[in-house]
C-alpha cells in the first residue's frame, strides 16, 4: 500500500480482535465496548492514520503482538489501557512479559475467567537484546527466513553493513520455537569467537578442548538455536564453531549475520534485499518522531522523504542516519545534500556491490555534516575495541561532540558506555589514517589503559568483585593495549598493562590466552632483573594456578627474583605459589614452604598471600586428616579470601570445609558450605574452580544416597568429558566412581576409580580402597588384594589415615576372622582418633559382617540396628550394593538400637579372644609389630604417632602392651630384643 501522508491520530485505543485489521477508539471504554469477543487485544499508544484511515505504527504493531499471545479466546490489556479503566472492570494481572518485538517488556492484564500461563517470549530461555526503537516491515523477509531454519540448520543472513541483518535476525529469532533457549552471542568487538559463545551460554571451557568442542558438548542433545551476529571479522572462529555445532548438535540450529558468507558446507545463505519504498519511508518517519516530535508525512514533505529513501536503496542504516538529521535540516536539505554525494559515489570501486557503495556515500555524507570538532572525536574513536566510557573517550571536554554524535547515530549509548557499529569503526579508522593520527591516538589509547589498570590495582587487595566490575568491561579494550605496547620499539608500558592485569585471565577460562600476554611480556626483556620483571613472573604463576596447576617454573623464577630485589610482597606471593606447586606432589614440602610464606606475608602486610598461605596449610592437614587443626586455619583464610573477593582460593576453602564436615557426617553442614562453594565460584566461569566445586556438591548427594541429584550437578562436566578425555580435576574421578557405584554400574565405578590415581602425587593413594571393594564385588578376589597390598604402602608413605582405614577394611573382608578383627579395628581405630565419624559407620558394617561370619549373630544384629539407626538420624544410607550384603545376613534382633558412641564401645569391648598366645611375639597384633618396628629405628613417640596415624596416648598404650606380653620394662629392653628378632 502506498501512502501519500501518514497524519498523527493522537493517543487513542488500538483493538486487534480475531483476523480483523486493527480499529482505533477514542478510549479504553469504547473499545471494549467494540469487542466481538476474544481473542483480541486492547492497548493504547499514539498512531498515524494512512490515507486510506488504516492506522499504523509502533502502538499499533504493539497492539498485534500482544494479540498474538491471546491464545483460546483470551482478551489481553496493556498497561497503558488497564491504567485508563481503573476499576471499571475486573483485570487479572499477569505480570510483566517480553512480547516478540523485543523492545521494553510489558505488564499485561486478562479481562475475563481466571488466567492461566501465557505463552510470551519468556517461556523460552533466551537473552534476547531489548530493543529501544520498533521493528519496522520485513514481514515477507521474517516469514522467509524462518522457513529456511526449518528445513536446514545454517542459516547466514548476508548484506552490506547496515542493511538490517541484525535486527532481522533479532526478530526472526524471537519469532521462532525452540524448547531448549535461543542465545544471541555479538561478534562486534570479539576476537574468539568460541570463547564468546561459551561465556554467553555460560558453559565452562575445558582448556584442552578449547571453547568450540565445549560448547558443542553442552548442547548436543538440546534443540536451540545460537544467533551469531556479525561475523564478518571473524569468519574462521564463527565457521568452527557453526561446524561443529552442525556435526555434533542433530537438534541445533545456527542463525549468522555476516558481510559475507562463512562458506561451509551445509550452510544456507540468504542474501538481505533493502526495505521496499513504503517501509523504508515507515522506517524514516518512526525514526524521526525521535529527533522531531512533531514530524508527520504530509503533502510538503512526502515527496522529499519517498526521493532519500529510493536513493539509499532502502537500506535502514542509511535510512536511519539520514532520519537522525532532520533534528537540523529539512527533507528537502537532506535529499539534496545527497544527491552530489551520490553521483560521486557511481564512480567508485569495482566489484564492491551498489548497496555498498550507497552506504558508504550515506556514511561519508553524514561524516561530511559534521564539524571539525566532531569529525576528529568520531575518527579517534575507531581505536577502541567494544564499547568505551566517556572517560575513555576524553572526559567532559567531548562529552558535547560524543552527545552529537549519538544524535546522528554515528555512536551508540548503552548503559554508560559507548560503541561505534563496525562499519563506522572501521569508517573511522580509515579517516584516522588518513589524517596520519592512528599511532598518537592508539598511544593514547594504550596510555588510558594502564592509567586504569593500575589505578584499579589497589582494588586487588580489597574487594576483587568491584576490581572485576571495573576492569572486565574493559576486556577488549584492553587486549588491543596489550597488542599496541608490546609491540612497540619501548615495550614497558605494554609490560607494565599486562603485570596490572594478570588476574583478568583468572575469569572464565581464559588462562592460555593470559599465560601468551605474560611470557610475551617477560620475553620482550628477557634479561631484566626489576620489580616489573618479577611482577610479571608472580602473575604467570598466578595464572598458571587453574591453568597448568603442576608448572612451578614461574613461580620459582618469581620467587628467586623477589628475594634477589627484597620485594617482600612479591616473595610472599612467589611461596604461596611455589607451595600450591608441591601441594599434590609433596604435601611436606607444601607445608613447609605455606609456613615460610605465611610468615613473609605477616611481615609484608599482605593479606592475599598470608591467607592462601593458610589455606594452603588447612589443605595439607585436611589431606592427613587432621580436621581439627585444618578447621581453624581454612575459617581464618576464608574470612579473609572472602571478604575481598578472592572467590576462587574463598571456594577452594569452603569446598574442602565441606569435606570436613562430610567426614564427620554432619550432612546439613557438608551440603550448605558446597552449595557456598558452587555460588562464589559461578561468577568466575573459570573450568577447574567452578568443576571442582561441583564435584564437591555431588559428593554430598552421594553421601546422602542421591545419586541422581549427583549426576544432574555433575552433567555438564559430563558432556564436556565425552569429548575432552582425560582431564584433571581433584577429585573428579573419584565422584563419578561413587556415582556409578551407587547405581550398581561396578565396572563403570572401577574404570573411573582407576582414574582417580594420579601417579607422583598423593592422588596415587585416592581411589585404591574403593577399587578393592569393587574387584571384590565383582568376584575378582586376587586383584582385589593387589590392589589393597598397594594401597596400604601409599597410604601409610603419604600418611593418609582415611584411605587407610579403607584400604584396612577391604583387606578385612578379605582375610580369614582372626587377622580380619586386627584390620576392622585398626581401620576403625584410625576413623575415631581422627573424628572420620562417616568413616565409623563403614566400620561398623564390616565388624557387623566379622561377627556374622564367625558365629555371633545376635553381636551382629544388635551393631546392625544400631549403625542402621544412626546412618537414619545422620542422613546417609549405605551404598545399595552394602546394603544388599546386610540384608542378605538375615539379622533380627529385639534388642533396641544404641547410640552411634554406644555401639562403637560395645564393638570394641566385644573384640573378644583373638586366637594368638598371651605373651611372646606370637601374641602381638600387627598394629603392635608396627610400633615396635618404629620404636626399634629410633622413632619417638610422637613420631610414631604420625607415621602410624595415632596420638601420643594411643602410642603409649600399645607399647605398655608390648612391655607386658614380652616381660620387659622400657625401649632399651625393646630396642635389644627386636634387634636380634627382626635382624
Amino acid at each position: 500500500m502506498t501512502a501519500t501522508k501518514l497524519l498523527p491520530a493522537g493517543t487513542v485505543t488500538i483493538l486487534c480482535a480475531g483476523d480483523a485489521a486493527p480499529v482505533v477508539f477514542a478510549t479504553p471504554d469504547e473499545a471494549l465496548a467494540a469487542l466481538p469477543g476474544g481473542p483480541a487485544a486492547v492497548h493504547t499508544g499514539d498512531v498515524l492514520i494512512r490515507d486510506d484511515g488504516t492506522p499504523t505504527g509502533a502502538a499499533v504493531r504493539r497492539c498485534e503482538h500482544l494479540r498474538a499471545l491471546a491464545e483460546d479466546g483470551r482478551i489481553l490489556v496493556s498497561a497503558r489501557t488497564a491504567a485508563a479503566l481503573g476499576d471499571a472492570v475486573t483485570l487479572h494481572d499477569l505480570g510483566v512479559h517480553r512480547l516478540p518485538d523485543l523492545t521494553a517488556p510489558e505488564r499485561i492484564f486478562e479481562l475475563g475467567e481466571s488466567p492461566g500461563p501465557l505463552r510470551s517470549l519468556d517461556a523460552v530461555p533466551n537473552n534476547l537484546p531489548v530493543q529501544l526503537t520498533g521493528f519496522v516491515g520485513r514481514d515477507t523477509e521474517v516469514a522467509q527466513v524462518r522457513r529456511l531454519l526449518a528445513g536446514t540448520r545454517l542459516v547466514t543472513l548476508a548484506g552490506p553493513g547496515g542493511s538490517g541483518k541484525t535486527r532481522l535476525a533479532a526478530q526472526v529469532a524471537a519469532s521462532t520455537e525452540w524448547p531448549d533457549g535461543v542465545w544471541w552471542v555479538e561478534l562486534d568487538a570479539v576476537t574468539d569467537v568460541a570463547e564468546q559463545v561459551a561465556a554467553t551460554l555460560g558453559v565452562p571451557v575445558e582448556p584442552r578442548i578449547g571453547a568450540a568442542r565445549s560448547v558443542a558438548t553442552e548442547l548436543r542433545d538440546r534443540r536451540v538455536l545460537l544467533c551469531l551476529d556479525n561475523c564478518e571479522h571473524v569468519l574462521d572462529g564463527a565457521a568452527e564453531v557453526a561446524v561443529e555445532l552442525l556435526r555434533t548438535c542433530p537438534e541445533a540450529a545456527v542463525l549468522t549475520t555476516s558481510r559475507e558468507p562463512l562458506d561451509v558446507p551445509g550452510e544456507t545463505v540468504w542474501r538481505v534485499p533493502p526495505l521496499a519504498v513504503e517501509e523504508a519511508v515507515a522506517l524514516f518517519v518512526e525514526r524521526a518522531g525521535a529527533v522531531r516530535p512533531l514530524f508527520t508525512l504530509d503533502t510538503s514533505s512526502a515527496a522529499a522523504v519517498r526521493s532519500i529513501c529510493t536513493r539509499l536503496d532502502g537500506i535502514p542504516l542509511a535510512v536511519e542516519l539520514a532520519a537522525a538529521w532532520l533534528g537540523t535540516l529539512a527533507p528537502h536539505q537532506i535529499d539534496a545534500g545527497l544527491d552530489d554525494r551520490f553521483a560521486l559515489l557511481t564512480r567508485g570501486p569495482r566489484g564492491v556491490p551498489a548497496r555498498q557503495r550507497t552506504l558508504e556515500g550515506s556514511i561519508a555524507w553524514s561524516h561530511d555534516q559534521l564539524d571539525g570538532e566532531d569529525r576528529a572525536v568520531f575518527r579517534r574513536l575507531a581505536v577502541f575495541a567494544g564499547g568505551f566510557t566517556l572517560d575513555a573517550a576524553g572526559g567532559p571536554a567531548v562529552l558535547p561532540a560524543l552527545g552529537r554524535l549519538v544524535d546522528k547515530s554515528l555512536v551508540l549509548a548503552e548503559d554508560g558506555r559507548y560503541r561505534l557499529l563496525e562499519t563506522l569503526r572501521e569508517y573511522a579508522a580509515a579517516r584516522l589514517a588518513e589524517a596520519g593520527e592512528t599511532d598518537a591516538v592508539r598511544d593514547r589509547h594504550l596510555d588510558h589503559y594502564l592509567a586504569l589498570a593500575e589505578a584499579a590495582e589497589p582494588e586487588l587487595d580489597r574487594d576483587k568483585d568491584a576490581w572485576r566490575a571495573r576492569v572486565e568491561p574493559e576486556r577488549d579494550n584492553l587486549r588491543a593495549a596489550l597488542e599496541w605496547g608490546l609491540a612497540q620499539e619501548d615495550p614497558d608500558r605494554g609490560r607494565r598493562l599486562a603485570a596490572a592485569v594478570a588476574w583478568l585471565w583468572n575469569l572464565h577460562g581464559r588462562g592460555h590466552e593470559g599465560l601468551a600476554y605474560l611470557r610475551r611480556a617477560v620475553a620482550r626483556r628477557p634479561d631484566d632483573r626489576t620489580p616489573l620483571q618479577a611482577r610479571l613472573l608472580t602473575g604467570m604463576g598466578l595464572v598458571a594456578d587453574t591453568t597448568a596447576p603442576f608448572d612451578v617454573e614461574a613461580a620459582q623464577r618469581g620467587l628467586d627474583l623477589a628475594t634477589e630485589l627484597g620485594e617482600a610482597g612479591l616473595r610472599a606471593r612467589c611461596l604461596s605459589l611455589t607451595a600450591l606447586g608441591h601441594l599434590y606432589t609433596d604435601l611436606d614440602t607444601a607445608w613447609d614452604v605455606a609456613v615460610e610464606a605465611e610468615k613473609v606475608a605477616e611481615d609484608a602486610g599482605d593479606g592475599f598471600a598470608r591467607d592462601s598461605a593458610l589455606m594452603l596449610r588447612g589443605i595439607v592437614r585436611f589431606a592427613r586428616d587432621r580436621h581439627a587443626e585444618a578447621a581453624p586455619l581454612l575459617d581464618e583464610a576464608a574470612e579473609g579470601l572472602l571478604r575481598r573477593g578472592d572467590r576462587g582460593l574463598a571456594s577452594t576453602v569452603l569446598s574442602v570445609r565441606s569435606g570436613i564436615a562430610l567426614a564427620a557426617a554432619d550432612l546439613p553442614r557438608a551440603r550448605e558450605l558446597a552449595g557456598q562453594a558452587v555460588d562464589v565460584a559461578a561468577p568466575l566461569g573459570d573450568f577447574h574452580r567452578v568443576n571442582t566445586t561441583l564435584c564437591r556438591l555431588a559428593l554430598v548427594h552421594c553421601a546422602a544416597g542421591e545419586a541422581d541429584a549427583g549426576f544432574r550437578v555433575m552433567e555438564p562436566f559430563l558432556r564436556l568429558l565425552e569429548t575432552a578425555g582425560d582431564v584433571f580435576v581433584p577429585g573428579m574421578a573419584g565422584v563419578l566412581g561413587e556415582l556409578h557405584w551407587r547405581r550398581g554400574e561396578f565396572e563403570a565405578a572401577l574404570r573411573w576409580f582407576e582414574r582417580e590415581a594420579v601417579p607422583g602425587t598423593y592422588m596415587a593413594a585416592q581411589g585404591l580402597a574403593e577399587r578393592g571393594a569393587l574387584l571384590r564385588a565383582l568376584g575378582r578376589p586376587d586383584e582385589a588384594v593387589e590392589v589393597l597390598a598397594t594401597a596400604v604402602e601409599l597410604t601409610r608413605r603419604w600418611s593418609l589415615p582415611s584411605p587407610l582405614a579403607g584400604v584396612l577394611d577391604q583387606q578385612g573382608y578379605l582375610a580369614e576372622p582372626e587377622q580380619a578383627a586386627e584390620l576392622h579395628h585398626e581401620a576403625l581405630s584410625l576413623r575415631l582418633d581422627h573424628g572420620l565419624r562417616l568413616g565409623v559407620l563403614a566400620s561398623l558394617d564390616a565388624l557387623t559382617t566379622l561377627f556374622a561370619r564367625t558365629g555371633r549373630e545376635g553381636d551382629a544384629a544388635r551393631v546392625l540396628v544400631s549403625a542402621s539407626q544412626a546412618r537414619a538420624e545422620l542422613g546417609v544410607p549405605r551404598r545399595p550394593s552394602a546394603q544388599a550384603e546386610v540384608d542378605a545376613l538375615g539379622l533380627a534382633t529385639s534388642e533396641p538400637p544404641m547410640p552411634l558412641d554406644d555401639v562403637v564401645a560395645f564393638v570394641r569391648r566385644a573384640r573378644g579372644t583373638r586366637g594368638r598366645p598371651s605373651s611372646g611375639w606370637g601374641s602381638l597384633t600387627p598394629t603392635e609389630l608396627e610400633v615396635v618396628k618404629l620404636a626399634a629405628e629410633g622413632c619417638t613417640n610422637p613420631e610414631i604417632g604420625t607415621r602410624l596415624f595415632m596420638s601420643r596416648g594411643t602410642v603409649k598404650t600399645h607399647l605398655a602392651h608390648v612391655y607386658a606380653k614380652l616381660g620387659i620394662a622400657n625401649r632399651t629392653e625393646l630396642a635389644t630384643l627386636a634387634a636380634a628378632r627382626l635382624s
